[in-house]
């Protein structure tokens, strides 16, 4: 598994890991969180490798199913983003606005930057 992959998997775990079997959640905490192998989970929990493989797909498939239905990953995501773009647009207002004489240009250029930071807003909302 990459990176990424890993990393959304933890997202989908911690979002809708209470919706799985007491057994799926179990195999998904000592394969991502444990880090062990499907051969060490098999012999903790008294099943076949297979029997772990197959509890681990069923319960990624799962995780998937709830995302594609609710999107509260890709929401928090497309959210976080957001917040971090919205202070990134304040961060540079606060710099251009620091020890400088209001002119024109600047309050159109502050007016525009509020805009953008508004329309960022409303996509949030969405």
């Amino acid at each position: 598994m990459k990176i990424d992959e890993i990393a959304r998997q933890s997202l989908l775990y911690d979002y809708y890991g209470a919706l799985l079997t007491e057994r799926q959640r179990e195999v998904m905490e000592l394969y991502h969180e444990e880090n062990l192998s499907l051969a060490e989970i098999a012999d903790e929990m008294r099943i076949s490798r297979q029997g772990v493989h197959d509890a681990l797909k069923k319960a990624e498939r799962a995780l998937k199913g709830y995302e594609q239905k609710l999107g509260l990953v890709d929401k928090f995501q497309k959210t976080s983003g957001s917040i971090n773009e919205i202070d990134r647009r304040i961060e540079g207002l606060i710099g251009g606005l620091t020890g400088k004489a209001d002119s024109g240009q600047e309050q159109d250029s502050i007016a525009g930057e509020l805009t953008a930071i508004k329309a960022i807003i409303d996509q949030i909302e969405t």
